[in-house]
């Protein structure tokens, strides 16, 4: 017998570009971009290159001018560039003239983290979720396009007089999006009921930004092992386990990672996953301290909390990643280079995260630092409601 064949994955090259509006600065851009590239290691490509344009407004045909265009022609065609991705969502004309002038595949945001959340999706449920989400996503960018979509209702008959190949696709995906909402109602039902099976139980559910280390503490604190890794939406599906700390039971909702421009279509299809959050008593807000532009990612977790229309719950955050964060100390003297300096954990505690967010505290998920603190604050949180709803169990406190 001959060696074994070996195939060598072939990994895609991709372009990343970004607009500069009036009301944004270059660094920002840059820092999306840095997302961006992130997102699309996550999806398995290698981001190779990048380009950004200052625009009073994007062409509404192309999004970046025809100058910028024919520079990024060049760039693919010198570096054998496979798929050029936008950080804004681009409507089914842009893509069409785009991929016309580039003559290479094209993506926006929303797409690329559709095709994330598809090669994350696991169970039945997040499947179905992530499956609605995408044809919601193509119904309206069908224009001008053929998708050649398989004809599940069978070959002769299924076009009416005069209708286009166009139209019979619009019909083929309305008829799955209808059946997908129908069957993920039957999921939501479903999971309505173990929700409502599990008893008047304290509910506590992590929230933060994507990456922040939810998975990583729910293991933590539950003993259990919860996929975790250093990748944009390691996760999809919600993980509930039974917690007990000191003599007090609760449980411990992991949830999807939330994003900056979140796609629409998610937030819709995902709703049975993100009904833990809202039935939670108790959020933990989760937030990579070690990441450069933390405070815009706690911005982006509230204001999505706020558009799900949760709110008034009781809530503490949690800074993590210390072991991993450092600032930059720069000296009076402004000829004096910025060095980055960590901080202990006291220095921390008087910092403005802390004198902003009253109810807070600082830890290392993965060095498992502080943790004692995290519990006693957990503790009481949970003891609060607990107490509220067994008002005759001060025995167990």
């Amino acid at each position: 017998m001959g060696e074994p064949i070996i195939t060598k994955k072939i990994i895609e090259k991709a372009v990343l570009i970004g607009v500069i509006s009036r009301d944004q600065s270059e660094s920002e851009v840059d820092d999306y971009l840095k997302e961006l590239a992130f997102l699309t290691e996550t999806a398995g490509a290698k981001p190779v290159g990048r380009f950004t344009q200052k625009l009073e407004k994007p062409n509404p045909k192309t999004i970046i001018g025809t100058g910028k265009l024919e520079e990024v022609v060049r760039y693919i065609k010198d570096n054998g560039i496979d798929i050029v991705i936008f950080d804004d969502d681009l409507s089914a004309s842009q893509l069409r003239n785009i991929e016309r002038t580039l003559k290479c595949r094209v993506l926006d945001r929303t797409n690329l983290i559709l095709d994330i959340f598809a090669t994350r999706a696991k169970t039945a449920h997040a499947k179905t979720q992530v499956e609605l989400a995408q044809y919601q996503y193509l119904l309206p960018r069908l224009t001008g396009m053929w998708t050649h979509l398989e004809r599940q209702k069978g070959g002769i008959g299924l076009r009416g007089p005069g209708e286009t190949e166009i139209e019979t696709d619009r019909r083929i995906i309305r008829d799955k999006i209808s059946r997908l909402k129908d069957r993920l109602k039957k999921i939501d039902k479903q999971m309505a009921t173990q929700r409502k099976n599990r008893g008047k139980l304290v509910k506590v559910a992590l929230v933060g930004y994507t990456n922040s280390g939810k998975s990583t503490m729910m293991n933590l604190l539950s003993k259990s092992e919860v996929f975790a890794e250093d990748k944009l939406f390691a996760t999809l599906d919600t993980t509930v386990r039974k917690i007990v700390i000191g003599n007090l039971p609760f449980l411990l909702a992991d949830t999807v990672g939330f994003i900056r421009k979140l796609p629409h279509h998610l937030v819709e299809s995902f709703k049975s996953t993100l009904d833990e959050v809202r039935e939670a008593d108790v959020l933990v807000h989760l937030v990579d301290i070690s990441h450069p532009n933390f405070e815009e990612q706690i911005l982006v977790v509230n204001q999505t909390l706020n558009d799900l229309k949760i709110y008034g719950k009781s809530e503490f955050v949690v800074f993590n990643k210390i072991d991993a964060y450092s600032f930059i100390e720069k000296d009076k003297d402004d000829l004096t280079p910025s060095t980055k300096e960590n901080l202990t954990l006291d220095d921390l505690k008087k910092t403005w995260m802390a004198k902003k967010n009253a109810s807070c505290v600082f830890i290392s998920a993965l060095k498992k630092t502080n943790i004692t603190e995290l519990k006693e604050v957990l503790y009481k949180k949970v003891k609060e409601i607990h107490s509220k709803r067994y008002p005759y169990n001060d025995y167990l406190y």
